[in-house]
């Protein structure tokens, strides 16, 4: 039988190949003293401190060519259409949201004929019968997608998605001119921009760029693509909704430049009553797939380059509102939704009017183009920082069959051809992120003696040869 031999700063172990053990005076450093409190004795734990994923060089490249000027011209043409509602003409060559996709369809074809072949792009169309009251007749629905084929895991999927189509105060007229800069051209110009800054690129894994139609109707557009996505079996392992993302002012006139809000659901929107049961009995109730993708997201994309803070919201979406990421939460995929910090009501959703002195309507003078530009840059470090770095791992369980003070893991090993192995993460559960990090190895199992899983949450993320990390797997338990 082979060994492995693991070895710390006061004692030498010797162990089986296959389980990867943390020595005891590495994992906990000097033993605490009888006198020491509770923070005495984590504050030494195993591991080291976890930090966050700096954006590597090519990265680094990608993110200083999204541009400001790309970003308004996207947003200033969608607003001359005049009305992008989903019930508007679709013939009309220069009004209507028929005119809109198909500039967004062609636009999008050119980056695709920069990519060397890498990039495709579709129109997905669908008729979506009478559903009253928002679709009073049946109506022609038409998603755009771009998709970036990966280099090494095309099979594994990221999807980026803002909606094209707009509204006013009565969701139902749809002649009214309606800009719709921030709800949703800014989304849309962030999508669109990501699809040109990466396009002369190919990251590992697959990013899908979608605009969909039908959001304000009902989520239409993104539950029919996510629908299909499901129906074929697609490994998607990650998606984003950039909905109004365009305004940095709050109604009070205070400003909010740097800081972009990131709503990431806790109970998972298709959990079964077993799942549920398992969560209440773990406390998983902050530790959801989309809990961990929002937590990658901050760690990757919070940092000077893209110059934004990312706060995460612990909450599927805002009251009375949701995004088209609830199409894919409903398809049980990883799902958030990015918004700006601070919303002004008489800009969303209203007709053009100036009422008692105040100026209603979503109109480009209330756009903060630099802003959009920064929050471009988000979704560029984050959706190639993830298409870039190995997948989250799967098949991970604590072991829990019999009562001990050690905690045992076990995984699935990934297909990535430069994966380089895995890492145990923690955190004391009144954490809201991840604090600790312990290498293990190219292993599938570890154990960590004398740290019991009882007082702490534990999971495992995958690193490739380059440094870059998955988001976290939390594992469920194997009674």
């Amino acid at each position: 039988m082979k060994w492995n031999r693991v070895v710390g700063r006061r004692c030498l172990h010797t162990f089986p190949v296959g389980i990867a053990f943390i020595a005891c005076a590495l994992a906990f450093g000097a033993p605490a003293s009888a006198g020491d409190d509770h923070d005495g004795a984590f504050l030494n734990g195993p591991g080291e401190k976890i930090r966050s994923q700096r954006p590597d060089r090519d990265l680094r490249n990608i993110l200083r060519n999204v541009d400001r000027r790309q970003v308004e011209n996207t947003i200033s043409t969608l607003a001359s259409f005049g009305t992008r509602h989903t019930l508007s003409t679709q013939t009309d060559p220069n009004r209507g949201i028929g005119a809109a996709t198909a500039w967004v369809f062609q636009t999008l074809q050119g980056y695709a004929a920069q990519s060397h072949g890498h990039m495709t792009v579709e129109l997905q169309t669908f008729v979506q019968p009478t559903t009253p009251p928002r679709i009073p007749q049946d109506t022609v629905i038409t998603n755009v997608i771009a998709t970036l084929h990966g280099s090494t895991n095309p099979e594994r999927v990221y999807v980026v998605s803002g909606h094209i189509d707009s509204r006013v105060t009565d969701v139902l007229e749809f002649e009214p001119e309606q800009p719709a800069a921030d709800d949703d051209a800014s989304g849309v110009a962030v999508v669109m921009e990501a699809a040109r800054v990466m396009s002369t690129h190919q990251p590992e894994a697959t990013i899908v760029f979608t605009v969909v139609a039908g959001e304000e109707q009902g989520l239409f557009g993104s539950a029919f693509e996510a629908a299909a996505y499901k129906a074929a079996g697609t490994d998607i392992q990650g998606m984003f909704s950039f909905d109004i993302v365009g305004n940095s002012v709050q109604d009070d006139g205070s400003r909010h430049p740097h800081t972009l809000r990131l709503f990431t659901e806790g109970v998972p929107t298709t959990e079964t009553a077993n799942e549920g049961a398992i969560r209440r009995a773990v406390g998983g109730e902050v530790d959801s797939v989309s809990r961990q993708l929002g937590r990658f997201a901050r760690s990757v994309a919070d940092n000077d380059e893209t110059d934004m803070n990312i706060w995460i919201i612990y909450r599927r979406d805002r009251y009375l509102r949701g995004s088209d990421h609830l199409s894919y939460l409903n398809q049980s995929y990883p799902a958030a939704r990015f918004t700006e910090p601070n919303e002004v009501f008489e800009h969303e959703h209203q007709n053009t009017r100036v009422e008692n002195g105040v100026q209603f309507g979503d109109l480009l003078e209330f756009v903060d183009f630099s802003y959009v530009q920064r929050v471009a840059r988000v979704n560029v470090a984050t959706v190639w920082s993830l298409a870039n770095g190995p997948g989250t791992p799967k098949g991970l369980l604590i072991l829990t069959q019999a009562l001990t003070n050690s905690s045992d893991l076990v995984w699935t090993r990934g297909t990535e051809p430069d994966l380089a192995g895995y890492e145990v993460v923690w955190r004391e559960t009144t954490d809201s992120d991840w604090t600790h990090v312990i290498p293990v190895g190219d292993v599938t199992s570890a154990t960590i003696p004398h740290f019991t899983k009882d007082n702490v949450f534990i999971g495992v993320r995958a690193v490739d040869h380059d440094g870059h990390h998955s988001p976290v797997a939390f594992p469920q338990p194997q009674f």
